[in-house]
């Protein structure tokens, strides 16, 4: 029976090829090859024949990874294994990419000093970690009318994380809250010299809240 389209079959394998992969054994259609053997060792020019049959000779396949030399480089090698690792790495690399995203910091217009401080030290944290961060400050009742407490704790979450955060979302009111996102400031390294003096977070009966595009209010 015919072999289906876009696989190549061989004595020793089966190789499922797609666009865009490798040549990989029968498929370098080339006389003469650049030889890299199993171990990185450069072999020099070489017929494709025999560097096939040294690959076979090893279980290996023989790979053309620089296609537009003269004559095309190929490296004898696992190739299962080695599209095996290229997956895994993209996967690694998307789950790294999904992991940053957005966090939000509920504050109150009264905040206690240390709720302030430990709550801070988190936002740095998550910044630190590559995610932006959403500011929130909930107003309740009669607060609402004083606005100016609100933009006053962001002015001073701002001046903590200066040097290692940007702000991305200026301060606006949204209902009965005030909003502003921050995001990771890349180009700067500038050290916090209040960070030896800061006093550590005392631990307390409730964590701060912390969400991750949650617009939900604390309780």
């Amino acid at each position: 029976m015919a072999a289906p389209a876009g696989v190549v079959v061989s004595k020793e394998r089966v190789i499922a090829t797609v666009p865009g992969d490798h040549r990989v054994n029968e498929r370098i259609r080339v006389d003469t090859i650049r030889l890299i053997d199993h171990e990185g060792n450069q072999r020099g020019v070489t017929s494709t024949r025999e560097a096939l049959a040294l690959a076979r000779s090893l279980d290996l396949d023989l790979v053309e990874i620089a296609p537009t030399a003269s004559p095309p480089v190929c490296r004898i090698m696992d190739y299962g294994k080695f599209k095996f690792d290229e997956a895994q790495k993209a996967k690694e690399s998307r789950r790294k990419t999904q992991n940053v995203g957005v966090k939000e910091m509920k504050y109150r217009p009264k905040i206690g000093d240390q709720d302030f401080m430990t709550k801070t030290r988190l936002v740095e944290k998550f910044l630190g970690e590559g995610h932006k961060v959403k500011i929130t400050i909930m107003f309740r009742g009669r607060e609402s009318a004083h606005p100016e407490l609100g933009k006053k704790i962001l002015d001073r979450i701002v001046e903590k994380v200066d040097g290692t955060a940007k702000v991305e979302s200026s301060p606006k009111l949204d209902g009965r809250n005030m909003t502003m996102v921050l995001g990771p400031d890349k180009k700067s390294t500038k050290p916090k010299a209040d960070d030896a003096a800061a006093p550590a977070p005392v631990a307390t009966t409730a964590a701060p809240e912390v969400a991750t595009e949650s617009t939900n209010e604390e309780s």
